[in-house]
């Protein structure tokens, strides 16, 4: 179930240089002359010593597209895609590999482009908006881009009448101060710039083996992503024999689970801003891979053309990457099942300013509290801080903050504004360690216990101005505060987002899905509250052996439509039976057998519930849902295979030859000349 984020409604838009598009636009068009930007001439200047060193400008000029394109000039051509976007002499991949991202999200590729064309009152201007610091700030260029003779110097489109991709990046160029800013930089001040979210990181070298789930994870949440290979040998960006190239920024696009000879092959989509040079090595394009695939969606995925886009394995991935940037509006968790709907509140702290220590060491830091009320999973508590670009130069190397969580102890809690010099004096150790830093940005992720906190930030110059943003996961609307039980709480109704054919596509990798992204569905969808009984993996094999009648180890959509109908039904049962006590017993086992519609006319003996008891009981006589759908489903598959195999409705009477055909019995099948109407699964309660 979604969540909408608790945050504040967004501001006024700022107007960059105090330009304003309108009265600018208007202007021009009353004179019928088009816009020349003085703030950012057509000049040197604005591209900036580091890109000119060794260059021959005298054959450099500033056109407007009207003189570049092959025909009439468009502001976007049949949709803004990444493939529009092929990167010049600048090195700013790390901010072009976040824009193809960003045009995976209408939402806020919206945001960021307008509505714009060179027909509709053109006026040679245009406008932009990015981030800064808890403001949207529009920016306003002319479109006069730099070229020599008819190559353009910086971003050239795919198609030579569409300049979207241009002029957002001369925008870029003119708020950082020049091209020359944008020659290296950091992939998280660019996502942040993008959206003004929060970045979260995944290291790739110690990464989870769930890796495939936190993309699809993150891509359903409308998160932007993008990564980055390892430093080569120089300290220039260059191709490898692999086709990667060392130093440099990707976007990634997309992950699936492919079929491939005779198991499954978890795969990852990746697009290289240069557009054409792409990986060679496994699930490249043109590979041996996807020759032998047989995989019916192969035809779906799989382009052979040269994009710059291309798969690859995760493992090559995790090898030949260094880390995964996913940006997101509220804060996203990748752990504890992959939760990428929570709520979160949020504390903002605009135009914060730190006086430094003009002879270079730390001045007087500023302290700010908050306060985590309840013991929650995973990481709870996200401090972020963004810098502003007028408190940094471009010599900077590095952001000119530091910061450091406590816990405040009870004797000091009273203290709410600043703690005294003693605090700090007692050999007391802050929460270590920062996520994500970058030249404007950092952020810190914590699993805090219940109590208060202190955010200590220090600066390094004599000036500093920043935004600092503390977000706080708060608890689960649907969960009941005062439930003391420890496992794992079922949902109080079938989930509001859609029907079973809406649930399963989301999850589903194609057309069926298998016992993990089965888990995946089942413990987002039904569950809530704190980590616990959820569904396990080998619960969900035993549910899709249940379900399974092609027996290929998947569900397709119908299979899935019998068991969420199923679920449905055990939700009802175990939450009707828990209004008593709050918990299902072991003693009210037969309560709920006696209560599921499909089954109907099945007794089991007072013995036989006491096994039941014993075998999907916890040690203190509590049955979780989980260990409740599971019994119920084997209690239905086995009363069936009863009467299929049964003459007399009493007994099974087999010979020797069918006895040692039978499946194991833990695992086994029913025979395949059972009704094709019959569900197949254990034979094992």
């Amino acid at each position: 179930m979604e969540h909408a984020p608790e945050l504040p409604t967004e501001t006024s838009v700022i107007r960059f240089k105090d330009q304003d598009f309108i009265t600018l636009r208007d202007h021009c068009l009353s004179r019928g002359l088009p816009f020349v930007d003085d703030t950012f001439p057509a000049e040197a200047s604005s591209i900036g010593q580091k890109l000119l060193q060794g260059k021959n400008i005298s054959n450099l000029q500033w056109k407007r597209p009207g003189d570049l394109s092959e025909g009439p000039p468009y502001f976007i051509l049949e949709g803004a895609s990444r493939f529009d976007i092929q990167q010049g002499t600048a090195g700013d991949c790390w901010f072009l590999a976040a824009l193809g991202s960003l045009t995976q999200n209408p939402q806020c590729r919206k945001k960021i482009l307008m509505e714009q064309s060179f027909s509709h009152q053109y006026a040679g201007i245009f406008r932009f908006r990015f981030w800064q610091c808890g403001q949207w700030v529009e920016v306003v260029v002319d479109d006069y881009l730099p070229v020599v003779g008819r190559d353009y110097l910086f971003v050239h489109p795919r198609n030579k009448q569409e300049f979207w991709p241009c002029l957002l990046e001369k925008a870029y160029a003119k708020l950082r101060g020049s091209y020359s800013h944008l020659h290296y930089g950091y992939l998280p001040d660019a996502l942040v710039d993008l959206t003004g979210g929060v970045v979260s990181s995944v290291n790739l070298h110690s990464s989870p083996s769930d890796l495939l789930m936190v993309v699809k994870t993150a891509a359903k949440a409308g998160s932007l992503m993008t990564c980055a290979t390892p430093k080569g040998l120089t300290d220039e960006a260059g191709v490898m024999g692999n086709g990667l190239v060392s130093q440099h920024a990707y976007t990634v696009t997309g992950a699936e689970q492919i079929q491939y000879r005779r198991g499954w092959e978890e795969i990852i989509r990746l697009w290289n801003p240069w557009g054409k040079k792409e990986w060679r090595g496994r699930w490249s394009d043109g590979s041996w891979e996807w020759q032998e695939t047989r995989d019916r969606r192969k035809n779906q995925l799989y382009e052979n053309k040269e994009d710059g886009e291309f798969w690859m394995s995760c493992q090559d991935f995790q090898e030949n990457f260094s880390c995964l940037f996913i940006c997101n509006q509220i804060p996203i968790t990748l752990d504890h099942g992959l939760i990428p709907h929570e709520r979160w509140g949020q504390m903002v702290f605009k135009n914060q300013v730190i006086l430094g220590n003009t002879a270079g060491g730390p001045g007087r830091d500023s302290q700010y509290f908050f306060s985590v009320q309840e013991l929650m999973e995973g990481n709870n508590a996200v401090v972020s801080v963004t810098v502003t670009p007028q408190s940094l130069k471009a010599e900077d190397e590095e952001c000119p903050l530091s910061f450091q969580v406590f816990k405040v102890d009870s004797q000091f809690q009273h203290f709410r504004e600043r703690l005294p010099p003693r605090f700090f004096s007692l050999f007391r150790n802050a929460i270590q360690g920062i996520d994500d830093k970058t030249k404007c940005n950092f952020t810190k992720f914590s699993h805090l216990s219940p109590g208060t906190y202190v955010v200590v930030l220090s600066a390094y110059k004599e000036r500093v101005e920043f935004l600092l943003r503390i977000f706080l996961k708060m608890p689960d609307s649907d969960r009941n505060m005062n439930h003391s039980f420890s496992h794992r709480s079922l949902k109080g109704s079938v989930p509001e987002n859609g029907s079973q054919q809406s649930i399963f596509y989301r999850y589903a990798q194609g057309l069926d899905i298998d016992a993990t992204q089965l888990q995946n569905l089942l413990n987002q969808e039904l569950l809530t509250g704190p980590p616990g009984d959820t569904f396990s993996l080998d619960q969900c094999r035993s549910l899709i052996a249940l379900m399974d009648l092609k027996v290929n180890g998947r569900l397709d959509q119908e299979e899935f439509g019998r068991l969420w109908s199923r679920l449905v039904h055990c939700q009802h049962i175990f939450q009707n039976i828990q209004k008593s006590s709050r918990v299902l017993l072991t003693s009210d086992l037969w309560k709920a057998i006696q209560n599921t519609d499909f089954l109907t006319g099945i007794s089991i003996s007072c013995e036989l519930q006491d096994l039941l008891a014993l075998r999907y009981g916890d040690s203190v006589g509590h049955i979780t849902f989980p260990s409740l759908v599971c019994l119920l489903l084997r209690l239905e598959i086995m009363a069936k295979a009863f009467r299929n195999f049964s003459k007399d409705g009493k007994g099974l009477y087999l010979t020797e030859m069918e006895v040692s055909h039978l499946p194991i019995p833990t695992a086994g099948r029913i025979p395949s000349h059972l009704s094709p109407s019959d569900a197949r699964g254990n034979f094992s309660l």
